[in-house]
């Protein structure tokens, strides 16, 4: 198994693995992942701040858009880093274990983020 940090390419020790075995499914994120994600959603969370603010001064729509446009992308590169470690470490474990659900898990998530 090759499972590595979506944003440093770093191996994961299994205890970094999505863990089944709790009551519900959590994701173990390395520190320094978990850390980049909330730095971005903190970034993202200005950029939403910014648009509102935006719309309260009638600043002219299209430049509302292009901001708009802005923290989407913000968001699907959140999203893209989410998605990769989730395959690289909880899909590929899951399925080595036999549980093959998973991919219609996958799909269904696929399915939602290019939805939009």
């Amino acid at each position: 198994m090759n499972n590595h940090d979506p944003v440093n390419l770093k191996p994961h020790h299994s205890s970094e693995h999505c863990d089944t075995l709790t009551s519900g499914r959590k994701s173990h994120h390395s520190d320094k992942t978990k850390q980049n994600l909330v730095t971005r959603l903190n970034r993202i969370e200005g950029q939403i701040r910014g648009i509102k603010g935006l719309i309260e001064k009638d600043t002219y729509c299209d430049d509302v858009i292009t901001q708009i446009a802005a923290t989407q992308a913000a968001l699907n590169s959140v999203a893209k880093v989410l998605l990769e470690g989730h395959m690289k470490s909880c899909v590929v474990e899951r399925i080595q274990e036999g549980d093959h659900e998973v991919v219609d898990e996958l799909i269904t998530t696929i399915q939602r983020l290019i939805k939009k």
